[in-house]
């Protein structure tokens, strides 16, 4: 016997509601939807258009952070993302500002879990299992490997890739390939940066950048610096990455 869903907040138009799906009464759904059977969406949630919720994900339960009071604070989605089945997103807290985001076209696969107060981009990817600790913070186009834990306070650069299984306790600039546990910074991720940058030329430039950061010699700031100064927008980024990163970038020195 199917379980009639349960409907408390506001949907939007051409939404697909599967049996026994719960909603909650602070949740607001934009159109065009689908939510599978024996999902859960509850807290202060707001979910754009053309989402993708799969069956058993729980979306807006309360943080799992210890000085959570029940504060009213908020889960925010985009538009076009999949979530796959047994997700787990978390709302923010008082203290990390109130908001967990993720943005559009994201792609979050099964029992991937994204904690309170974390930041996503456009067009990420997160595999099976990943697991993004408070306060994460992820720029646009970026891949994690399944099965790979972040610490909390972590930010990830755009275009950057950590291969599955790795644990990633410090920042990885942006264009970046890190991996391994824990997780350093091992090159940069050119299969990204081929199908996203369309200029070969910004490419070079950031195989340069990348030897001049971690191959001169030379202290990684003040090569930092040099780039933050740069013209081209993506060398930039890069320079201005490393210069506001809080804990740290993990790289081995290497000569050569």
């Amino acid at each position: 016997m199917a379980l009639e869903p349960i409907i408390k907040g506001k949907i939007g138009k051409n939404c697909q509601i599967g049996e026994g799906v719960i909603i909650g009464e602070n949740v607001e759904i934009g159109d065009n939807n689908i939510i599978e059977p024996y999902a859960v969406i509850t807290g202060y949630t707001k979910i754009g258009d053309n989402n993708h919720i799969y069956s058993h994900a729980v979306v807006g339960s309360d943080p799992q952070d210890l000085k959570f009071r029940g504060e009213e604070s908020w889960l925010i989605i985009g538009n076009n993302n999949k979530i796959r089945e047994f997700t787990l997103l978390n709302p923010g807290t008082e203290h990390g500002g109130g908001v967990t985001k993720i943005g559009d076209d994201n792609l979050l696969m099964g029992y991937v879990h994204i904690a309170h107060d974390v930041k996503i981009g456009n067009h990420c990817v997160l595999a099976n299992g990943a697991t993004l600790a408070g306060h994460v913070e992820l720029g646009d186009y970026v891949v994690i490997g399944g099965l790979t834990p972040i610490h909390q306070f972590v930010k990830i650069g755009s275009y950057a890739m950590v291969a599955g299984a790795s644990a990633v306790s410090q920042d990885i600039p942006p264009y970046m390939l890190a991996e391994g546990n824990r997780a350093k910074i091992r090159g940069l991720n050119l299969v990204g940066l081929r199908r996203h940058l369309p200029n070969r030329q910004d490419i070079d430039l950031l195989k340069k950048a990348y030897k001049e950061l971690f191959l001169s010699g030379r202290p990684i700031k003040e090569v930092a610096q040099e780039l933050a100064n740069s013209s081209n927008p993506h060398l930039k980024k890069l320079g201005e990455f490393i210069l506001n990163s809080k804990r740290g970038i993990p790289f081995e020195r290497k000569e050569g």
